[in-house]
């Protein structure tokens, strides 16, 4: 077992290998981190973890609020976590690395990072300046008819897309630009279609790529007959997610 331990960025959703990660960084805790990471010499990762909130805040509190309206925010690198943060989070996530890191003249900063490897956060610790997390990493396994799946998946994602622009098929291109490896299929479309958190975080932690391309492919048949029901719900650019708040 191969385990690391990096600085924990917990976010309101989910990252996936391969996809990029833009960050508003404005709270002391990650400022801390990222003066950190800028320590690192440019030609070496500088990584850290993403782990997707499941009870908590992804940006503390920081004026009274209820049910004691007089009551101060906690605050500290566990900050809107609770008393045992490691209770907060989904255990699978995925580590980061930041290509750019941008410091400001207020101090906050503009970060882009990359998703790279699925892990399983084993402890969390709370004693330093912001959170940081023993990992272990967690190999990406092919499993059965992986190749097949893809194909079938990267079809009912164009159909997925057409019926979400309202396009006409012949209007579209044929998406040759789409991959055709099968793990990098499957994070793609995971990031790209329009899903809540808890179905995003189920696909990231699939046992193997052959699970994560089934599942992908009964939601998106799913979505498209929704779509197809309700046409007027609203187009949406598939892939580019919402920066954090943070």
């Amino acid at each position: 077992m191969t385990t690391v331990r990096l600085p924990l960025f917990p976010l309101n959703s989910v990252l996936f290998p391969g996809l990029v990660l833009p960050l508003n960084v404005f709270e002391e805790r990650y400022r801390a981190l990222m003066r950190d990471l800028l320590k690192i010499p440019e030609d070496e990762p500088r990584r850290f973890a993403v782990l997707a909130i499941r009870d908590g805040h992804e940006v503390a509190p920081s004026a009274p609020g209820m049910p004691d309206p007089t009551a101060l925010p906690a605050r500290g690198p566990a900050a809107g976590f609770g008393p045992d943060p490691a209770k907060a989070f989904h255990a699978v996530g995925c580590i980061a690395d930041a290509a750019t890191i941008r410091e400001r003249a207020d101090g906050s900063f503009e970060v882009l990072a990359t998703g790279t490897t699925r892990v399983r956060m084993l402890s969390v610790d709370a004693s330093g300046a912001y959170l940081t997390a023993e990992l272990e990493e967690l190999p990406e396994q092919q499993g059965d008819e992986a190749g097949a799946l893809a194909e079938g998946v990267l079809r009912a994602f164009r159909q997925y897309q057409k019926r979400l622009a309202g396009a006409r098929e012949r209007s579209l291109s044929t998406g040759a630009e789409l991959p055709d490896e099968p793990a990098v299929v499957s994070y793609l479309v995971a990031a790209a279609v329009m899903l809540d958190t808890p179905t995003k975080q189920r696909l990231l932690q699939a046992p193997d790529t052959a699970s994560r391309l089934r599942d992908e492919l009964k939601l998106l048949r799913s979505e498209t007959a929704i779509i197809r029901s309700l046409p007027s719900l609203p187009a949406s650019e598939l892939t580019r997610g919402p920066t954090s708040l943070n």
